[in-house]
């Protein structure tokens, strides 16, 4: 909301006044939506680093105290009492659900968790070897192709059933996904399990026998999709955003969020830290890559230390490791050669000095990927495993943006520095 205070723009002499917005937490932004009008000038501002590009109610980090809220909750919190649903009910509605509201959200989520038979066909036009985020891409795009019965997203009433079906389809999608690159028969989901349970389920039942879900592994993977869920305006959030600014069908626009969270720089984190440990291969090898981590001139980035948004330790890191920990107990892996070498790799990064004066603590890519590799998924599906969880704060971030009486379709401005207006030569005097 707008303020009393105001920023002065001195151009050539003159003075320009424009108004300061205060939120409820984080940085006052300067509200500079008239520049252009009052100027003729706009602002450059690479990879929008200082440009807030909407307001939200959604998510909130606080970088320097490594503080993440959903909806004012602290992630702590909530990781620790609440499953993934409830979370996910709070993103949308904005409040926790009671006993009432969370039994008929989880009964709304189990009856759509089927897809369409003919999207089951889809799976046969991809490679059995394609990655699979590009499975992922396809799949989720081709809902829109499925869906036309909700088509009015001005209807609130639409707006819920493509977020119900969404959330309640992507385990089916993910699991069916993992099923085809590795040639087993698809596990349709089973109603009275819940929805984690239902995930594991059709990762890794098979027809041959009942799979019984170990509670230790489905917490670590719930807790998982919890600390996923949303994480304010990232890059694939954007992308959601801008997509769906155009009034583009939300399939379409959870589509493009996967494609943008493939990027080894955004979602594929998780995925570059277990190569990371592959290619220093034993506990012995862990004081040369740390001498190459500090070393300027070194290109070897030490993957799954430090993060972009958090200047001190991430909050999900602290919820991981002790998630991890539980795991690797539960399943006797303590001495296993590449989780020992992650200890290790922690264990240095903690204690230090280098890493500790430049925070560069282990963030939450760190420890998922240690966890998800423990509980038997390859490291081509952690992407996956992510656009799940994601999906739910994409979705609200696209209401969101849909619903707000501000909203405009996306339109960056350029600094362009191309060639100047020139004239076409006919062909021979070229």
């Amino acid at each position: 909301m707008s303020t009393n205070r105001t920023a002065t723009l001195t151009i050539d002499g003159k003075t320009f006044e424009f108004p300061v917005m205060v939120g409820t937490h984080g940085n006052d932004v300067i509200d500079i939506r008239t520049l252009g009008a009052k100027t003729g000038l706009f602002t450059y501002d690479s990879g929008f680093l200082s440009t807030g590009s909407c307001q939200s109610k959604v998510t909130f980090i606080d970088g320097d105290k490594g503080e993440l809220l959903y909806r004012g909750y602290p992630i702590e919190q909530l990781a620790e009492n609440c499953n993934f649903l409830e979370v996910a009910y709070l993103l949308k509605n904005g409040e926790l659900p009671d006993k009432g509201q969370k039994t008929t959200f989880e009964q709304t989520i189990k009856k759509h968790t089927m897809v369409h038979e003919q999207l089951v066909k889809f799976y046969q036009g991809f490679r059995r070897d394609a990655h699979p985020m590009a499975v992922m891409v396809g799949v989720v795009g081709a809902l829109a192709a499925f869906y036309h019965d909700v088509t009015d997203f001005a209807d609130p009433a639409d707006r819920n059933v493509s977020f119900i079906r969404l959330v309640a389809k992507l385990p089916t999608i993910v699991a069916m996904t993992y099923k085809y690159n590795t040639g087993q028969p698809f596990m349709y989901p089973r109603n009275d399990l819940d929805y984690t349970d239902n995930f594991m389920h059709m990762m890794f039942g098979t027809p041959c026998e009942e799979y019984k879900p170990n509670p230790v592994l489905t917490h670590a993977l719930d807790t998982i999709f919890t600390l996923h869920a949303d994480h304010e305006q990232n890059a694939s959030t954007s992308t959601v955003r801008l997509a769906g600014s155009s009034g583009a069908n939300p399939f379409a626009c959870m589509s493009a969020g996967i494609a943008c969270l493939w990027g080894p720089a955004h979602g594929g984190a998780n995925e570059a830290c277990l190569e990371m440990l592959e290619e220093i291969g034993d506990v012995s090898r862990v004081g040369e890559y740390i001498k190459r981590a500090k070393d300027k001139n070194d290109s070897f980035k030490l993957m799954g230390f430090g993060h972009r948004v958090y200047k001190n330790f991430d909050p999900r890191a602290k919820l991981m490791s002790k998630v991890c920990a539980d795991v690797l107990s539960e399943l006797g892996l303590e001495n296993d050669r590449l989780f020992k070498l992650a200890k290790e790799l922690e264990k240095i990064a903690l204690e230090d000095p280098y890493f500790v004066e430049k925070k560069l603590y282990p963030n939450v890519d760190f420890y998922s990927g240690i966890v998800q590799k423990a509980l038997g998924i390859p490291t081509s599906m952690f992407t996956c495993i992510f656009s799940l969880a994601r999906t739910v704060g994409w979705m609200t971030q696209w209401e969101e943006m849909i619903t707000d009486p501000e909203y405009k379709i996306g339109r960056p401005r350029q600094l362009y520095i191309g060639a100047a207006r020139r004239d076409v030569r006919p062909l021979g005097q070229r």
